[in-house]
């Protein structure tokens, strides 16, 4: 049975969360009298000499870097492409239209290759104050992750962090998604819970990662602790619920997820089809392993499928239709799983409900009805054909029909899996060869 969250999709997400909210910010002429406060005073890097000393080069690249900014490309073109093309004297003013060209390249463009390449270039001119400099620097990470290029990327930030002297918390917690990437989990369990302690308001992004890398690292119960804190904090959060049930299923802890589910559903915080659905199939999972008695389990995985149904929230599908019926064949509910798996079949892909409705009926001895499902099923379309056609031949026998069972036997012949049992039974009925 297929889980609903996995955790490189939670890592994936948390990602794209960490990337949307880090911009990049561009670095704006800082060659003007009123300074802002230094942002890497302990850097190691020596600050170059400033060469823009023409005020149309300077009006040019502002006018640019302010088009780049309302994300008008065009205008950001017009003003500085010329200036990084050589068409400026100062370098300065060349380093910082290229940064501009390669925000371009990233926000308008989607192109995080394109935009590499230009801040590589803007960052080996060599003529960009401390500032501006490890911005760039950090900026050209964030690029290289966008891009999957995950060694460069930490290459890069390892590099930032030792020239720039600087520890942020959002740097770590980048740090820890790329280590997350390259599949060193231990250290992006460090990197990440550095991030968190360097700051009161930790991204909530940042536990997905945490879990992820635990798990990963097999450490289900600490990833599992990590979840349910977070469901303890956020208890109202939809995202927090469906991370804390994917950790406990990754760590085999269903029963904790069942307990967390059902008190959701208590509070009225089972809000999509994906909730419900899970619930039942956690229900159902337990009453499958069970070595005892699995009719309340499968009870109770039906009964929150009709819940979620009588609410609109679960959809009238196969699959749906297919998890009920298998919940109510397995808690001895037979007309009711007859007639779920009876629903499933016109939208099914397959005649798998068909066929395990068949055997419902077969069993209970409508004949009749058992071949018209049977048949329908084998119509559809069956995995084990020739199990199929080997029903399909109880139910003729069943009917008296001895014509049609010898015929459908013939049919299990024809199947590898089943041909010995079937040319058995042809040969003892008097229709082998």
């Amino acid at each position: 049975m297929k889980r609903a969250l996995g955790f490189t999709a939670l890592a994936s997400a948390a990602l794209m969360l960490m990337l949307a909210s880090s911009s990049p910010v561009l670095a704006k002429d800082s060659s003007s009298k009123d300074k802002p406060e230094v942002q890497y005073p302990n850097a190691t890097r020596v600050a170059p000499k400033l060469d823009l000393t023409s005020e149309k080069d300077q009006k040019n690249l502002n006018a640019g870097l302010d088009a780049v900014t309302a994300n008008d490309k065009a205008k950001a073109l017009q003003y500085l492409q010329p200036i990084a093309d050589g068409g400026s004297k100062s370098k300065y003013a060349q380093a910082l239209a290229l940064q501009g060209l390669a925000t371009v390249k990233y926000q308008i463009d989607n192109d995080p290759k394109g935009a590499i390449a230009l801040l590589q270039q803007s960052l080996a001119n060599g003529v960009l104050p401390n500032d501006t400099y490890f911005q760039l620097e950090y900026m050209l990470a964030q690029f290289q992750v966008a891009d999957e290029e995950y060694q460069p990327a930490l290459d890069t930030l390892t590099k930032w962090r030792a020239e720039g002297k600087k520890e942020t918390a959002n740097s770590y917690a980048l740090e820890g998604n790329i280590d997350y990437r390259l599949g060193k989990f231990p250290e992006a369990i460090a990197a990440i819970k550095k991030a968190q302690s360097l700051t009161d308001k930790p991204d909530p992004a940042w536990n997905q990662i945490l879990m992820a890398s635990y798990s990963q690292s097999g450490q289900g119960d600490q990833a599992a602790q990590v979840a349910q804190q977070a469901l303890a904090a956020n208890p109202n959060d939809p995202n927090a619920l469906d991370n804390t049930v994917a950790v406990l299923m990754q760590a085999n802890k269903n029963d904790e997820a069942i307990q967390v589910m059902e008190k959701a559903r208590a509070s009225g915080l089972l809000k999509t089809e994906a909730n419900y659905v899970n619930l039942a199939k956690l229900y159902l999972i337990r009453a499958q392993s069970s070595s005892t008695d699995s009719k309340p389990d499968a009870e109770k995985s039906a009964q929150v499928l009709e819940d979620g149904m009588s609410k609109s929230i679960v959809t009238a599908s196969a699959d749906n239709y297919l998890l009920l019926g298998e919940a109510d064949e397995l808690s001895d509910n037979t007309s009711k799983a007859v007639d779920a798996y009876t629903k499933a079949l016109p939208t099914a892909k397959d005649g798998e409900a068909a066929i395990r409705g068949g055997q419902i009926l077969l069993s209970q001895q409508k004949y009749s009805a058992a071949k018209s499902m049977i048949q329908q099923g084998i119509d559809k379309g069956v995995k084990q054909k020739g199990a199929a056609y080997m029903l399909l031949a109880e139910s003729d026998r069943g009917l008296k029909d001895k014509a049609g069972a010898i015929a459908a036997m013939k049919q299990a012949a024809q199947d590898p899996q089943t041909a010995e049992k079937a040319n058995a039974w042809l040969k003892k009925a008097g229709a082998g060869k």
